[in-house]
């Protein structure tokens, strides 16, 4: 049975590293934006503004920059909610997640399987007018049971 995981997340030195490899510059609006996303693993640009509220002094466009820059870069990925609305991802491998609609978060999930069986599902079949980039598996659902604390 597949289960729900949370991934070991890149450290602050690897995340300098990765930044100085890219050629971008350390700043402190970077470092805490990536602080609080080692926190919450995937969140909107939203919620990391609410998270760092009053501990920095950064406008929401200039969070959602921040992360947009870093997925395009490779550094976190992107996910989409049901309702198109944006998260981002500290992990950009690839790798299964539940989307929780009731308390509208995703959950990472441990199922090394998965994706080759879909892709092998997949391998010789054509879309007419489309090439195949990649595959991601997002799994729609719903709590059955409380919340365990």
């Amino acid at each position: 049975m597949p289960r729900i995981t949370r991934k070991k997340i890149q450290d602050e030195d690897a995340f300098r590293r990765q930044l100085k490899n890219l050629g971008l510059k350390l700043t402190p609006q970077r470092l805490a934006v990536h602080r609080t996303m080692i926190e919450l693993v995937h969140a909107s640009a939203d919620m990391v503004f609410e998270k760092l509220d009053g501990k920095l002094k950064i406008s929401r466009a200039s969070i959602y920059n921040t992360l947009s820059e870093l997925a395009d870069k490779g550094i976190y990925s992107r996910r989409y909610s049901p309702d198109s609305k944006m998260y981002f991802d500290v992990d950009p491998s690839r790798h299964v997640h539940l989307f929780d609609t009731k308390n509208c978060e995703f959950l990472d999930v441990g199922d090394l399987e998965l994706i080759p069986l879909v892709e092998s599902g997949l391998k010789g079949k054509r879309f007419r007018g489309y090439k195949m980039d990649d595959i991601e598996i997002q799994i729609i659902c719903h709590p059955t049971r409380k919340k365990l604390l």
